[in-house]
């Protein structure tokens, strides 16, 4: 029986440990909280309830012979990422996993200023997210090479589906960005994603990274501005860019400052999955009708 280890099994976790449970394989997950280990053990998942902030806490994983997802979010605050640090160190007293696949992100590329970046432009990160994400990627590719495991890594660009709009942003007329003063970004539905993952364990190998997006990139305020569409809400008002430094909170600011076209070819010609949802209306769509 294949076997798949998930750390981090949340929002596209799940969705994972779903396909691969149809599958017949046998799933075992890592979670942060009792209540979701409670859940996804029902679901039929061997599933553990443990906080990879503290190394010490970290039992032996159940990943010997596993293809292992790893889609745990990096702490705040700092340029490490401390969790993949414990998870390696914990990887690293027990058996071998035969594949790891770690969701990094898109944040891990240098500002290009609405360029497009490939898998091999440069990754130096002006944000601490980007910087935290470009360790862990580090880490794992550490691990993988010193006790022979494939690495895969995933460079996911925003993710959006059932339950993942902004409803909250757009609720409470929270300000964008101009139009024409806002550039390219790029997104991903969460059901292409998980099937992106599955392909990465079958067909990708060590040392490969895929930018994972729909191609299909539009402006944050085009993207907001269709969510609200979709779910018969006002349009949030906008501001110019000069503005956005003194009303925008620094999450969001730092979001419509980094500008790219995120180049999916090589995941569409090597992993050879076919999305979904390209179109991004029809994405939104779906959002608001499941």
């Amino acid at each position: 029986m294949k076997k798949v280890f998930i750390a981090g099994c949340g929002y596209i976790g799940e969705r994972l440990a779903r396909i691969f449970h149809e599958q017949g394989c046998h799933v075992s997950c890592v979670v942060r909280s009792p209540e979701r280990r409670e859940k996804l053990s029902q679901a039929g998942y061997d599933t553990v309830a443990v906080s990879l902030d503290d190394a010490s806490s970290i039992p032996r994983l159940p990943v010997a012979g596993n293809t292992a997802y790893y889609l745990v979010p990096p702490p705040g605050g700092g340029t490490r990422d401390t969790r993949a640090a414990n998870f390696i160190e914990a990887l690293s007293c027990g058996e071998r996993p035969s594949k790891i696949i770690y969701m990094s992100a898109t944040s891990v590329y240098s500002e290009v200023s609405g360029g497009v970046v490939t898998e091999d432009s440069p990754t130096h990160p002006a944000s601490a997210m980007g910087k935290r994400r470009l360790d862990a990627e580090a880490t794992f590719r550490r691990y993988g090479g010193l006790n022979g495991v494939p690495v895969v890594i995933l460079r996911v660009s925003g993710i959006y589906g059932p339950g993942r709009l902004p409803l909250m942003q757009i609720s409470q007329g929270q300000p964008l960005l101009r139009e024409d003063e806002s550039g390219p970004s790029n997104r991903i539905h969460a059901d292409d994603l998980a099937m992106v993952c599955v392909a990465a364990a079958e067909k990708g190998v060590h040392g490969d990274i895929f930018n994972v997006s729909d191609g299909q990139p539009t402006s944050m305020t085009h993207y907001f501005n269709a969510c609200a569409d979709a779910l018969g809400l006002p349009r949030q008002p906008q501001v110019t860019l000069e503005e956005a430094g003194r009303v925008m909170s620094p999450l969001m600011l730092s979001y419509v400052r980094e500008t790219r076209i995120v180049d999916n070819l090589k995941m569409m010609e090597l992993l050879g999955t076919g999305l979904r949802y390209e179109v991004l209306a029809e994405g939104i769509e779906q959002a608001v009708r499941t």
